[in-house]
C-alpha cells in the first residue's frame, strides 16, 4: 500500500481525486486530512529520533528510515506517478543519482548483466564502471531504434532513459518493457526529463520509475532530490534496504519545499512545454542551426513514438552551432538564459554540453532548456544571441 496520509479530505476516483485534472492532482496531492486550525501543508519535521516507548511498531522510529515530511512528499509524487492505484510505492532520495543508484544496485548481483543506454544521462559511465568493479555486467545500445532489444538477452534489468538526455531520442518503451518481462527482466525507466506530466512509466508496464527532482518536478533551481517509484512488493522492499544501508537520505526541508513545489508543476509544464515548441520551430528556420531536436516537432525523428506514449514533449531543446567558439558566443550573448549544466527550471538555462565530455555530441551542441518566461522574450533573446554571435 501507498504510504502516507490522505488526500486532503477528497473523494477517491478513477483518476486519483475528485475532477481527476492535472493541474487538481499537483496542487492537493499528499496533503494531510484538514484539521481545523493547522496549515494546509504542515511545516518541515526536523527530528533525528522520535519519542518510542515499548516495541518499534509505529510508522516513525528514527530519522534515517522515515520523516513525515517525506511521508507526504512521496504519497504526492505516488499520486502523479500513478493516480489512483494503492499497489505502488514511493521512497525519496537525496539526489537523482542517489535515486539512480539504488534502483540499480539495490536489484544487481555480481554475475547478473544489465543494459543500459550509451546515449543517457552524463554521469552514467560511472555508475558503469562501479556496477563492472562489482562483478556486474553492462551491456549499452543507442536509445533509439530500439537499440537496447539487441543486447538484452539474459539480462536482469533493463536501463530506459526516454527522451534522452541530451540528444532527446525516444524508443518504444512497451515494446521494449514486454521484451525484458518476457525474458523475467525488470524495468526501470528515468523519467526525468517527461516528468509524470509528460509520460508515466509504470502505465507503460515498467516496474519503477526513476527521476532527479532536482530538475522540472521541483522547478525552481535550488532542491536537490530524487525518487523511486514502484509496485510495493520484493523489489520495492530491496530499494527501500539500500536507502537504509547508503543513508541517501533528503533533508526535511528540501523535501518541504519540493512538495510545495509540486503545486505549480501543471502550470509551469504546460507554459514550458508550449514555448519548447516556439523555440525549436524558430531554431529550425536557421541556416546556421543544425541537428534540432525535440519530440514535439512534427517531422523529428522520436515524434512518432513519443506521441504514442508521451502527453506532453518537454521542456528541452537541443540543437547544434557550426563550432565551440559560435557555441560560445551565443551563450555568452543571451540575456533571459543563464549559462547553467541543470535544466527544467522556471528560469531558461543553456550550456554547450560539450564542455564536459562524456556525451557524444558536436563541439557546438547546446542543450536549451526552455523556462517561464514569456514566449515572445525568450523567442526574441534567442534569435538576438544567434544574430550577435554570427
Amino acid at each position: 500500500m501507498r504510504r502516507g496520509g490522505g488526500t486532503s479530505g477528497m473523494r477517491d476516483s478513477e483518476d486519483g481525486v475528485t475532477g481527476g485534472g492535472e493541474s487538481t492532482r499537483a496542487v492537493r496531492a499528499g496533503l494531510p486530512e484538514p484539521v481545523k486550525y493547522e496549515p494546509t501543508l504542515p511545516g518541515p519535521v526536523f527530528a533525528a529520533h522520535y519519542h518510542l516507548p515499548g516495541e518499534p511498531t509505529g510508522p516513525y522510529t528514527y530519522g534515517r528510515d522515515e520523516n513525515p515530511t517525506w511521508t507526504r512528499l512521496e504519497q504526492a509524487i505516488g499520486e502523479l506517478e500513478a493516480p489512483g492505484r494503492e499497489d505502488v510505492e514511493t521512497l525519496v532520495f537525496a539526489s537523482g543519482m542517489a535515486a539512480i543508484s539504488a534502483a540499480l544496485f539495490s536489484q544487481l548481483r555480481a554475475g547478473d548483466a544489465v543494459v543500459m543506454p550509451d546515449d543517457g544521462y552524463q554521469a552514467l559511465p560511472l555508475v558503469r564502471a562501479q556496477l563492472e568493479a562489482y562483478g556486474i555486467e553492462v551491456r549499452t545500445a543507442p536509445t533509439g531504434g530500439d537499440a537496447q532489444l539487441a543486447v538484452l538477452d539474459g539480462a536482469k534489468l533493463l536501463w530506459i532513459e526516454s527522451p534522452s538526455n541530451p540528444g532527446l531520442d525516444v524508443c518504444d518503451i512497451r515494446r521494449l518493457v514486454d521484451a525484458a518481462h518476457g525474458q523475467g527482466a525488470l524495468v526501470a525507466v528515468d523519467n526525468t526529463l517527461a516528468t509524470p506530466l509528460g509520460q508515466r512509466p509504470l502505465e507503460l508496464g515498467a516496474d519503477f520509475s526513476v527521476a532527479s527532482g532536482t530538475k522540472q518536478l521541483t522547478g525552481h533551481g535550488d532542491v536537490l532530490l530524487g525518487y523511486v517509484t514502484g509496485r510495493s512488493g520484493a523489489a520495492m522492499t530491496a530499494v527501500r534496504r539500500w536507502r537504509k544501508i547508503v543513508g541517501a537520505v533528503p533533508g526535511p526541508m528540501e523535501a518541504w519545499l519540493a512538495h510545495r513545489s509540486i503545486a505549480t508543476l501543471a502550470l509551469r509544464v504546460e507554459q514550458q512545454n508550449a514555448t519548447a515548441l516556439a523555440v525549436a520551430e524558430t531554431l529550425r528556420q536557421r541556416p546556421d542551426v543544425t541537428g534540432v531536436r525535440y519530440p514535439g516537432l512534427p517531422d523529428d525523428p522520436s515524434h512518432k513514438i513519443a506521441a504514442q506514449q508521451m502527453r506532453r514533449f518537454g521542456c528541452v531543446v537541443s540543437f547544434a552551432l557550426p563550432s565551440r567558439e559560435r557555441a560560445e558566443r551565443f551563450l555568452d550573448a543571451l540575456r533571459l538564459v543563464d549559462d547553467a549544466t541543470s535544466f527544467g527550471g522556471v528560469r531558461s538555462t543553456a550550456e554547450r554540453r560539450g564542455r564536459w565530455g562524456g556525451d557524444a555530441v558536436p563541439e557546438g551542441f547546446i542543450r536549451l532548456s526552455v523556462g517561464a518566461e514569456d514566449a515572445d522574450d525568450l523567442l526574441a533573446d534567442v534569435v538576438r544571441a544567434l544574430d550577435e554571435s554570427a
